[in-house]
């Protein structure tokens, strides 16, 4: 059966997602119809997972139900699947080779600084249980020894170098393809191309560029967001929903979720970034060395 021949590995909240839209609609590429199989990270393992709200589905543990995933090639040059957890978890790599050695790699790394912040303030719309978050930081170590999901791992998940070496030792360099996520915003069109020049596929495609994917907005009021948020539990959003007819509170939910979202995040105070900056400053040396790429502007705190 059919497997991919390139994937997209990540980084999570690094433009994989709008990545993944636009090769999807080049007519030479297939990519899965289920972003994030994270098959090459737990083929055949159980999924155990204790963090709220890891429900522990969407993970496609055996080879079979994977490839069901490709079903539907037809003559397409270029099969794909994008999961970010691939850069993650350790073994990815192993298996990728193990499967497809011969497959393409594809990464979008973005300031670890920003990304660990962008995915904290994502969560939070998903019911984050800590508001701070400095504190939600902290309490890394914990949610990794009680097997929270790498979900809500918002540091662990930017020490690029640490989890791309595996790739460098296992695989060529010229089947991996690592781009810096402000070069991707900056001129994804020229990315986008050198991106289809890889894959052998037509370059001169233009796909529909939307403005933004997977943006994160952020709640004004965290009562409110949890009052009215459907994930996670809450006494005062049951007291609503048994109180008022099911059309009624739907509207009264809607009307509160939008007026307490506000477009612009909160911005990362400089003692926080700084904080980071130590954290990923040796890793970011050694990323530097190990793709050929200039990344020390990333432990700037301007």
């Amino acid at each position: 059966m059919t497997m991919p021949n390139f994937l997209i590995i990540g980084a999570a909240k690094s433009g994989s997602t709008a990545l993944y839209s636009y090769l999807n609609q080049h007519p030479e590429i297939y990519m899965s119809p289920i972003k994030e199989a994270k098959f090459f990270s737990y083929e055949d393992e159980a999924i155990t997972y204790k963090g709220p709200n890891d429900l522990n589905q969407g993970y496609f543990t055996d080879l079979k139900s994977y490839q069901s995933l490709f079903s539907g090639v037809s003559n397409e040059i270029a099969v794909g699947e994008a999961s970010p957890y691939y850069l993650y978890i350790p073994g990815s790599a192993y298996r990728i080779n193990k499967h497809i050695p011969n497959a393409k790699l594809i990464a979008i790394l973005r300031n670890p600084i920003d990304r660990a912040y962008s995915h904290f303030r994502s969560y939070i719309i998903r019911n984050e249980p800590i508001a701070d978050f400095n504190q939600a930081i902290l309490a890394e170590t914990e949610r990794i020894y009680n097997n929270w999901s790498p979900r809500w791992y918002y540091k662990q998940q930017g020490f690029y170098y640490k989890q791309l070496k595996p790739y460098f030792e296992l695989f060529d360099r010229n089947q991996i393809k690592i781009y810096l996520y402000e070069d991707f915003v900056d001129n994804m069109t020229g990315v986008l191309a050198d991106i289809f020049s890889f894959l052998s596929v037509d370059k001169s495609f233009q796909p529909h560029i939307q403005k933004r994917h997977n943006v994160t907005n952020s709640p004004r009021n965290l009562f409110l967001h949890h009052l009215v948020s459907p994930i996670g539990k809450n006494k005062g959003r049951n007291f609503l929903q048994k109180s008022l007819p099911k059309n009624v509170y739907s509207h009264v939910r809607r009307r509160i979720e939008n007026a307490n979202l506000r477009a612009k995040p909160v911005a990362l105070s400089k003692k926080s970034r700084l904080k980071l900056i130590d954290i990923y400053k040796e890793d970011i040396h050694q990323l530097q060395d190990l793709i050929g790429q200039d990344c020390l502007h990333w432990l700037s705190n301007g």
